[in-house]
């Protein structure tokens, strides 16, 4: 049995966590660069807001909603995160952190009413965090995700679904006339792993709803379209076919990318921006104790900005041997953008990508005729350690340029409205007045 925890409205909840006059009002969380809605409210989805949107459509259409928007603050996110995946561990033996708000539960040995049991965790998460969260327990990863939809859809537009089924759904616990009900009145399109392009050809094949794929024979699925298809109508059906696991596979590509405040021209502009990505990248690659053979490297104008002379440009370029050294992987990277950079252009956005990722234990079958290289995983380690304890970038390449207060970073993406980051620095803690 498993059991999947989501935080409703993550970003939104957060901020209304420390920003009580945000309850029962429209509120957006915007991306990179203040550009489109990633987040929303239940207030501001019944405005018909859409995910994605961008945010001076929704100024235009809606000029006197009172849609309040805030810059994404992923520094916070990613603290009460870690607090709301802390609490939900409590509800089994055993956790997957699926995504920022989402938390798989194994809940094979889990003696009593698993619907009370997720009742009081939720409370507790609330109580705990200001988090509020739907709860969806089923005998597989697809079931469960189906019962957390329908748990979260009933709380907020009542008459959906049956009242005592918002906020948790326990599917396993319901006879299977109610549990053909329900599938009967949800969207195919609402099942995990069904995309658009899947979705839409099902409808041209007469299937709507849950229901009609769960009835669907899993050999015909296969067959007709792919055996991704035929594994969500077998979990669907309550055969397991998704694997549990603690810990989230290692990535096979780690990826950087921004897009910038301000449009950047200059060769050291770039560079420093590259150099920060690597930076970032390699982290999360040590992280996962891998290391990179090749780093892609690319830059482009904005081409939405039509009175700018359009380029893009990217370059692979392999290393020497694999490595999770930010300064070796720097030294390519820089050295790839060099050879792809042109003059005269407004660049809107560039990136790094680490590619063909290995275990850092594998070893290394090469004829080394220049002697070993120093081994600087202990000083990589090291950094990693300070920018932990004391701040993100508090020990950085000298190429980022990020010592060079004077000259702002123009890479840096927009966040005009952006909140304090009220959990992990000391100015920004919130001050309570009794």
């Amino acid at each position: 049995m498993y059991a999947l925890v989501d935080a409703n409205n993550f970003y939104v909840s957060c901020e209304r966590v420390f920003r009580p006059s945000l309850l029962e009002q429209p509120v957006v969380v915007l991306s990179s660069n203040d550009g489109c809605c990633v987040a929303r409210s239940n207030e501001a989805k019944t405005l018909g807001i859409t995910m994605g949107e961008p945010w001076h459509h929704v100024q235009r259409r809606l000029p006197d909603a009172g849609v309040i928007a805030v810059s994404s603050n992923y520094t916070l996110y990613g603290d009460m995160s870690s607090r709301v995946m802390s609490i939900a561990a409590g509800l089994g033996p055993e956790q997957e952190i699926y995504s920022i708000d989402e938390s798989f539960i194994d809940l094979d040995g889990v003696r009593g009413d698993l619907a009370d049991r997720s009742h009081r965790l939720r409370e507790r998460v609330f109580q705990w965090t200001g988090i509020p969260c739907g709860i969806g327990i089923g005998e597989t990863k697809t079931l469960a995700k189906l019962a957390n939809h329908i748990a979260k859809t009933s709380e907020r537009k009542p008459g959906s679904y049956p009242t005592h089924l918002a906020r948790v759904c326990n599917l396993a616990a319901l006879s299977v006339s109610e549990r053909e009900e329900l599938f009967a009145a949800t969207d195919l399109g609402e099942i995990w792993g069904i995309g658009r392009r899947i979705g839409a050809q099902l409808n041209e094949a007469g299937l709507r709803t849950v229901l009609d794929v769960v009835r669907m024979d899993p050999t015909v699925a296969r067959g007709r379209w792919s055996v991704v298809l035929e594994r969500t109508v077998r979990e669907l059906q309550g055969q397991r076919c998704i694997a549990f696991e603690d810990s989230p596979a290692s990535k096979k590509e780690i990826a950087c990318t921004r897009s910038f405040g301000t449009p950047i021209t200059e060769l050291e502009g770039l560079s420093r921006a590259v150099s920060a990505f690597v930076a970032r990248a390699c982290e999360k690659l040590r992280r996962q104790a891998s290391r990179a053979a090749q780093v892609l490297v690319f830059a482009h104008t904005s081409p939405f900005r039509k009175e700018d002379r359009q380029y893009s440009r990217s370059i692979t370029v392999p290393l020497r041997r694999p490595t999770a050294d930010t300064g070796l992987v720097t030294a390519s990277a820089i050295q790839g953008l060099r050879s792809i950079f042109r003059e005269g252009y407004n660049y809107a956005k560039a990136g790094v990508m680490l590619l063909e990722l290995t275990d850092e234990t594998q070893e290394q079958q090469e004829l080394d005729l220049d002697g070993e290289p120093e081994d600087r995983s202990q000083l990589m380690a090291t950094v990693d350690r300070l920018n932990d304890r004391y701040g993100k970038g508090v020990v950085s390449m000298a190429s980022t340029g990020a010592k060079k207060k004077a000259e702002p970073a123009a890479w840096i993406p927009r966040a005009d409205l952006r909140t304090p980051e009220y959990t992990t620095r000391w100015s920004d803690l919130p001050i309570a007045r009794a």
